[in-house]
């Protein structure tokens, strides 16, 4: 971007169809997340349509696509079934309701103003793990209900107890609309992945519904036009108990932050940039006031969108803009047809975003990470799904750093008890790397590990990944690693699929027992890294390649 030009064209054709193609994806989200949060259709795109535009052209990450996601839906589904159930009414509630999410983006921007976003690269594998797969499970519970043709209760633990008297009173035409919704989403990409198969879901399965005049819930009227400033509904809240907005707008806040910031991490990986987390958040919290002026569900940024842009060209903040602008022109003309849209389609989309924000990759390793880690994981998706997400995260954070404070200090002691002073002098000098030859030398990088390798120095490894010179090998020299956690594991993982993205030849030096049985355990080890490019000593690692036989 040239100095003084407010919009970056460089890209203009990539950006166009990167935030076209993210706007069609974001259509069906924005419906379903507003009707299942409780305020309505509307909200969800009058969300979409604000957070995208103001996030896009204020934050810190080119690429981003923001708007209304699982985790912030669920958290705003519960505030205002909390806010309804104390006024009586979502007409009585509203004006709180707004409040609390404009409170929420104010909070995000303060965040980012007093540089608070660079500590997201401090949140462990097992916390995030565990949080997304507990958001999963709680947008895939929310759904039994209206999949059934049913109201759904608001609690998780009442779905549960309910759900046996619910089943024999399903709705045959509701089960099927939501068993093709999902047949479709997951088959149609099969025929081509041109048109987002969400989509193509909505509309087919809207058309036959209206058509075949199926007795299904739909959505109801949606206003037609331009959405309306809500300031005036700001004068008529009883502000005697500020705590009762203040608090589930630092939910609100806090879960925002970790969304968007971890989305803002996926679109750094697929582009090798660098956001700006500080940035990002004042972006994000001028878009959720700006959704909540209209009277929009808050938001973060958007993982599937934001690849979906990515895929599709857009490298500029310039297509999170026209994602914005392409769904506000769809709710200008096309809101009369929306009404039309059944619930359990609608629920059949959401049972789909469930299942795929649950973290399998985790899930998978559970038997194959340490069992603190596991047990981290574990303990926070269950508090996700029946406590509160924040107190999930909160526990989980709290664990998982009294977990790492007592395996290093018991690493510390076997160090003290164990092996001789000639042992840990040789473990800390680097002195042997000043017999590498010149002709090597130009074309190895040495990478040096300091310590154990976990939650706090996942995001300095990523970096190195992105600011390499160019090198045939990299040496990843492991002796002062005593311990790899589970953010470490794939933190590694991570950083050697992208070296050999670039075709770049990762060996690894004097690894120790217990990283090299974790990075065995999920098969990073012999799957990336094969056991002959791994070396007791760096001088026989330096001397193999110095006569070129390494392949």
């Amino acid at each position: 971007m040239s100095n003084g030009q407010l919009i970056d064209t460089s890209n203009l054709r990539g950006d166009f169809f990167g935030g076209l193609t993210a706007g069609v994806v974001a259509l069906p989200l924005a419906l379903a997340f507003g009707v299942q949060s409780g305020m309505g259709a509307i909200a969800g795109i009058y969300g979409a349509i604000a957070i995208g535009i103001f996030a896009a052209w204020f934050g810190g990450t080119n690429t981003q696509i923001s708007g209304p996601t699982g985790p912030m839906t669920v958290v705003s589904a519960v505030v205002i079934a909390t806010e309804i159930e104390l006024h009586g009414s979502l007409d009585a509630a509203f004006g709180t309701i707004i409040a609390i999410f404009l409170l929420a983006g104010l909070f995000q921007a303060l965040m980012g103003i007093l540089k608070i976003g660079q500590y997201i690269r401090y949140m462990p594998y097992p916390v995030v793990s565990g949080f997304m797969s507990g958001i999963g499970v709680i947008i895939i519970v929310l759904q039994f209900f209206p999949f059934l043709g049913q109201s759904s209760p608001k609690k998780i633990l009442d779905i549960f107890t309910e759900l046996p008297t619910a089943i024999p009173n399903a709705s045959i035409e509701s089960v099927l609309l939501a068993l093709g919704t999902i047949a479709t989403i997951y088959l149609f990409p099969r025929i081509t992945k041109l048109v987002p198969s969400a989509l193509v879901a909505l509309i087919f399965l809207t058309l036959l519904s209206t058509l075949m005049g199926l007795n299904v819930s739909i959505i109801g009227n949606i206003p037609d036009g331009l959405p309306e400033l809500q300031f005036d509904e700001l004068l008529h809240i009883d502000y005697s108990q500020p705590m009762l907005i203040i608090i589930p707008a630092i939910t609100l806040a806090a879960l925002g932050i970790i969304d968007s910031l971890l989305t803002s991490i996926v679109a750094d990986n697929m582009t090798k940039t660098q956001h700006n987390s500080n940035k990002e958040l004042i972006g994000q919290g001028l878009g959720n006031m700006a959704a909540a002026i209209i009277g929009g569900i808050p938001g973060a940024g958007a993982t599937m969108r934001t690849v979906v842009n990515i895929n599709s060209g857009g490298k500029t903040k310039l297509s999170g803009v026209i994602h914005g602008v392409a769904l506000l022109l769809v709710l200008v003309g096309a809101g009369a047809y929306a009404r039309l849209i059944p619930l359990p389609v609608l629920a059949g989309i959401l049972i789909t975003v469930g299942i795929g924000i649950i973290d399998y990759k985790g899930l998978k390793h559970i038997n194959c990470v340490p069992k603190s880690d596991a047990a981290v994981m574990l303990i926070v998706l269950i508090m996700t799904v029946f406590v509160d997400l924040l107190q999930a995260v909160a526990v989980g954070m709290v664990l998982a750093s009294l977990l790492f404070m007592k395996k290093v200090s018991d690493i510390s002691e076997e160090k003290s008890s164990v092996g001789s002073v000639g042992d840990f002098a040789r473990e800390v000098s680097w002195i042997d790397e000043a017999n590498i030859s010149d002709a090597t030398s130009e074309k190895v990088y040495i990478k040096h590990f300091d310590g154990p390798i976990f939650f706090g120095f996942a995001s300095k490894l990523q970096q190195m990944t992105q600011v390499l010179p160019q090198v045939d090998v990299v040496i990843m020299r492991m002796a002062k690693v005593p311990y790899i956690d589970q953010s470490g594991m794939y933190a590694i993982e991570d950083a050697v699929m992208a070296l050999q993205e670039k075709n770049v030849l990762v060996l690894m030096v004097e690894l120790r027992e217990q990283p090299k049985d974790m990075l065995k355990l999920i098969d990073l080890i012999p799957n990336l890294i094969s056991e002959e490019h791994l070396y007791e000593d760096f001088n026989s690692c330096v001397a193999v390649l110095d006569s070129g036989k390494l392949s």
